[in-house]
């Protein structure tokens, strides 16, 4: 029974990082849909280059959350070695950081810095 649960959670694991990997290829294909679009129907691609790369940026974002997940419930499955949760931690590093890396190109400032950002743009949209 209980090798039997490890199956269904390695296979989800594999399922989510299966999506993951769909989410980060799907987001590319869609941005650069909306930038051609944007482009053409306003002429401007200098500004559709700007939501472009941002675009781009939040599917890999949201690509990358999907695939931390699988690597935790991975190793759920997983026996716990010290390295095997050595592994772990420098892959969850690793997304950490170009999350956060891509998350301050995407916002345009630090993330402490957002809300008075925010502030002097009164609430405009973001791009």
């Amino acid at each position: 029974m209980s090798e039997q649960i490890h199956a269904y959670v390695d296979l989800l694991a594999k399922a989510l990082e299966l999506f993951g990997v769909g989410v980060v290829v799907g987001g590319i294909a869609l941005a650069t849909c909306f930038f051609v679009s944007e482009g053409r129907r306003a002429g401007d691609w200098a500004g559709a280059y700007l939501s472009y790369r941002a675009n781009i940026g939040r599917g890999i974002l949201l690509g990358l959350e999907l695939l931390v997940g699988a690597d935790i419930i991975s190793t759920i499955t997983a026996p716990l070695t010290v390295e095997s949760v050595g592994l772990l931690a420098g892959i969850v590093l690793i997304r950490t950081f170009l999350s956060f890396a891509l998350e301050t190109e995407i916002e345009g400032c630090w993330p402490w810095c957002r809300a008075a950002k925010e502030a002097t743009e009164g609430g405009a949209d973001r791009r």
